[in-house]
């Protein structure tokens, strides 16, 4: 059985390397977000920095402080934005759903993160009490029917003879809400002017190397560390690459994005 911070650890060099997705869907939901330039925000799942650094390009008198579970990611991040950020930011290793921090936040920004957070009651109560009076959140994370096509195809493979022994009890890392359940748990947190919706952002890798890398880092990662042997979890990742090149087109993958817009009282 995998303890807890083997279950929080990312490969954080392998990630920054194959994140152009997420990076490319964060930046349009960064581009929702409207600064006067000394505000004190925080990055919810900052991961290796990507969009912090973009986030603090748009903050001359402001800070971030970029919030993780993962302290490789965390590495990353100080090794990614020191050059340039030295001062203008602080990493803290924390789970959302129990953040250290109360009336702190002008804003809360987040993207690619939520969806990895189980218990979402939990994740907007804490979030809530992080944000000052006025404050504001504007994120986006896997909801709906997100990846619903790979996740079929990764429970059919996980219940084969050669697999089921490593998922016995095995539950998915992920909660997919709708909009409407959404909007419901941030209203039930105290959130007003809730606006979220769902969007389509089919993504399609370049061919079956990427995609392989791209599965092993972003998505199977805990699943893979269920598979005791080398060669069993090459033969897993390989086996869902098989299938997605029968796709149209060849080698995408289903992603459908959450939108979540809201305030909290002054």
């Amino acid at each position: 059985m995998l303890n807890p911070s083997q279950t929080r650890e990312w490969n954080a060099a392998e990630y920054h390397r194959i994140s152009g997705p997420q990076v490319s869907w964060g930046e349009r939901v960064l581009a929702r977000v409207h600064l006067r330039g000394d505000e004190m925000l925080m990055d919810a799942g900052c991961g290796t920095g990507r969009l912090t650094a973009q986030l603090l390009q748009s903050l001359p008198r402001g800070r971030v402080v970029g919030v993780d579970l993962s302290q490789n990611m965390l590495n990353g991040a100080r090794d990614y934005l020191s050059p340039d950020y030295d001062g203008k930011f602080l990493l803290v290793a924390a789970d959302l759903q129990a953040l250290p921090f109360e009336r702190v936040f002008d804003g809360v920004f987040s993207t690619a993160a939520f969806h990895w957070v189980l218990d979402h009651d939990r994740l907007f109560r804490s979030l809530f009490r992080a944000l000052r009076p006025g404050g504001w959140l504007q994120a986006q994370c896997g909801g709906g029917p997100n990846l619903a096509r790979l996740r079929r195809r990764i429970g059919e493979l996980a219940a084969t003879a050669k697999y089921e022994r490593y998922f016995r009890g095995f539950h998915e890392p992920w909660t997919f809400n709708d909009a409407k359940a959404a909007a419901a748990m941030m209203r039930s947190a105290g959130f007003i002017e809730v606006d979220t919706s769902l969007e389509s952002a089919l993504t399609t890798l370049e061919g079956s190397l990427q995609y392989s890398d791209f599965l092993r880092t972003a998505i199977l990662r805990q699943h893979l560390r269920r598979i005791l042997d080398d060669e069993s979890r090459t033969a897993f990742v390989a086996a869902l690459t098989g299938q997605a090149a029968t796709d149209e087109p060849p080698f995408s993958l289903d992603y459908w994005r959450l939108n979540l817009s809201a305030k909290i009282p002054s």
